[in-house]
């Protein structure tokens, strides 16, 4: 189990490695630095934040000092586009926004999506299944543009026009478990209602495969209720694929926020960069993105310990 464990943490930092190879040679394909100051600047402007930068060294030097950076949890480059503020201390104080909405989002979808692939496993070719699954696919045709600006429309105007107050935020954030209601709640509901038509479609999928199994229709046989069932066979036994799924999502969770931070404008990372993005900010483009495949990379070897540690045939 150790070995085969070992094996893939390695493959995964070969990966990671050469992800920040293409990530660094795609951002220097371009000269950043021209492409930051603009055609006005001077030749003397250019060289010196080169040189601040350490754009003027050879590319394995800066492509080594980088990956060290990244090992140490270190990220002391100067972002271009918030003076002060290092690109390790622009990441540091978006986390907490991200998560905010993130993980709630995460686990509402995750545990509604369940409910409703299960009813509809359970009661699969019914009426109840169709309705659902219906329902799932229309939630996975709109574009998640539509459900971000009807949930602004009722959440910000209609809503506060009826109760004579604003209940939900359009913009802004403050920390606090008082506030996030206000300001992260509508974002929330929003993400949850996007992601949980695909989840809801692969959840009945591997419920309804599990139903079919030899050890329901035994318990079956004894008398067991359904329910019973449902709780102390078929879903502990779907839990390799269900923790695959959320695992999988989550760096994907991050990556969808972007859009709602930057249509909320909440200060998290997906905001920080579309920002950086937008404003030709190159230290703090490089080191956002790095963090991203950081985490994707990481949930997949957090997932092959949980396949490991749950499915015995891979201890091998």
């Amino acid at each position: 189990m150790g070995r085969t464990l070992l094996r893939r943490i390695l493959f995964q930092v070969a990966v990671y490695l050469g992800i920040l190879l293409f990530l660094m040679l795609a951002l220097r394909r371009r000269d950043p630095v021209w492409s930051y100051l603009g055609q006005r600047a001077t030749q003397a402007e250019v060289e010196a934040l080169r040189t601040a930068m350490g754009l003027d060294r050879p590319f394995l030097e800066q492509y080594v000092e980088f990956a060290g950076q990244l090992l140490r949890f270190e990220l002391p480059q100067e972002s271009w586009t918030q003076p002060g503020l290092t690109v390790g201390d622009v990441i540091a104080s978006s986390i907490g926004p991200t998560l905010a909405i993130s993980l709630p989002a995460l686990v509402l979808s995750t545990l509604l999506s369940l409910l409703v692939g299960a009813l509809a496993a359970w009661h699969r070719g019914r009426v109840l299944d169709r309705g659902l699954m219906l329902l799932a696919v229309l939630g996975m045709s709109v574009s998640f543009v539509v459900f971000v600006l009807f949930g602004q429309y009722w959440g910000g105007y209609l809503l506060a026009r009826s109760l004579g107050t604003e209940l939900f935020a359009v913009q802004g954030y403050e920390p606090g478990l008082g506030p996030w209601f206000h300001y992260c709640l509508l974002p929330v509901l929003i993400s949850v209602v996007v992601a949980m038509g695909a989840d809801s479609r692969f959840y009945r999928a591997v419920l309804a495969e599990e139903r079919q199994r030899g050890y329901v229709l035994a318990a079956r046989a004894r008398g067991l209720r359904p329910g019973r069932i449902l709780g102390a066979h078929v879903l502990p036994n779907a839990m390799l694929a269900v923790s695959t799924r959320v695992l999988i999502s989550l760096p994907l969770v991050f990556l969808g926020s972007l859009l709602v931070e930057t249509v909320f404008n909440i200060p998290g990372l997906g905001r920080a960069l579309h920002q950086a993005v937008v404003s030709n900010d190159f230290p703090l483009t490089q080191g956002l993105v790095a963090v991203f495949a950081a985490l994707f990379l990481l949930s997949v070897v957090v997932t092959d310990v949980l396949h490991v540690w749950l499915d015995p045939r891979l201890r091998s």
